[in-house]
């Protein structure tokens, strides 16, 4: 039977590298270190290794998609479309979070484990963690939000085609987008307020972390968790209730119409872009879903006070491990539509195969007639 304190250290683990790492001590924790039980450290090693080496793919992978994905909806053919404008901007979005929130979440849970426990203390100054934070709540804001008004938008041309003009294009998706930016630049304005540069006690040193303001705790507390579920459980509604209401009017379009339906091409096209949209807030709820699960859960057992210590320090280490892994598995939404767009949609594989054998062309075109060019200016004229 384990003991609290005993817990407790294991829990504190990852506080103790990093203030290692911060002040320069060697060496990883150990058993002997952190009183930890072995199984414990065993499975709290492993989903931070696992944190540690996968986050770095899916940021890489994320950036160079999101970029692919941008170049071909800013393209000739689709930058007109009201549905890639919101697919743009949400790949710039995304792109912002996995800079601001995935990246520098790493730096400061991921780097400190590796080889050699390097620290970016740069990270903690006032004035760069104040901009961090902000900008990383305000682009995950976003990017929650674009999936659902661009859901809502769909929701509109499937369910009420008349209105669709009024909605549609890409002039009133841009008011719409911009109107987003704004509201989450305004609601977002209390983070940086409410987080600076703040001394922390650990069971090893002291260290100065990036983290909300200490005589404000409940306050931070309340407005967190407001944040957490507006990105999270009332998009997860919205998007559900919509998509429910989208599919059930396509069904009933199809199975009413299938004989007289004209096709056309820009009915494909919007049809492609309604899968895409489905495919894109399915996969956006499903991987948002065990990570929310296992934070709710979290949340809940704070306000439990009658848990005995015992347990709740034994929870807190099991539930540290959960958040880890479910963590990366969060990450994935700023990475996977790239995917998502080249499996559900053959109007952007087409648009990107043209995007690149375009390039390919000019530049082959390019390089021979500046071959041709140099070549004549280099073989002397001919006197027969």
């Amino acid at each position: 039977m384990w003991n609290s304190s005993v817990t407790t250290n294991c829990h504190n683990m990852e506080e103790a590298t990093f203030s290692q790492a911060v002040n320069g001590v060697p060496g990883y924790p150990t058993v002997n270190q952190t009183l930890c039980p072995f199984g414990q450290l065993r499975i709290l090693t492993a989903s931070q290794g696992f944190y540690t080496y996968v986050t770095p793919i899916v940021f890489t992978v994320g950036i160079i998609g999101n970029i692919l994905s941008l170049m071909v909806f800013m393209s000739r053919n689709m930058r007109k479309l009201s549905a890639s404008t919101y697919l743009a901007a949400l790949s710039i979005s995304d792109t912002c979070a996995l800079v601001f929130y995935v990246l520098v979440d790493w730096l400061r849970r991921g780097l400190p484990y590796l080889p050699g426990q390097q620290a970016t203390t740069f990270l903690e100054d006032q004035g760069l963690c104040q901009m961090q934070t902000y900008l990383s709540y305000v682009s995950r804001f976003v990017s929650a939000w674009i999936i659902a008004t661009f859901t809502v938008e769909r929701y509109i041309g499937v369910c009420h085609p008349l209105r669709r003009k009024s909605i549609s294009g890409s002039r009133s998706a841009h008011k719409v987008i911009v109107s987003l930016i704004f509201i989450a630049c305004v609601l977002m304005i209390y983070k940086p307020i409410l987080t600076g540069r703040y001394e922390h006690s650990t069971n090893y040193y002291k260290v100065a972390r990036c983290s909300r303001d200490p005589n404000f705790p409940f306050v931070s507390f309340a407005l967190d968790s407001t944040f957490a579920l507006s990105i999270t459980l009332v998009p997860f509604l919205l998007i559900s209730v919509l998509n429910a209401l989208i599919i059930r009017r396509l069904y009933l379009r199809n199975k009413r119409n299938l004989k007289r339906y004209i096709i056309t091409e820009e009915s494909i096209i919007r049809m492609e872009f309604t899968v895409i949209l489905l495919v894109v807030s399915f996969v956006f709820i499903t991987l948002n879903l065990p990570y929310f699960y296992f934070w709710c859960k979290r949340f809940l057992h704070t306000f439990n006070s009658t848990v005995p210590s015992r347990k709740r320090a034994a929870f807190l280490d099991q539930s540290e491990s959960d958040l880890l892994i479910t963590r990366v598995i969060f990450y994935l939404n700023y990475c996977v539509n790239f995917f998502l767009y080249s499996v559900t949609g053959a109007y952007f594989r087409k648009e990107m195969k043209l995007l690149f054998c375009y390039r390919r062309y000019h530049q082959y075109n390019g390089s021979a007639f500046r071959l041709s060019y140099h070549s004549n200016q280099s073989t002397p004229q001919s006197y027969v």
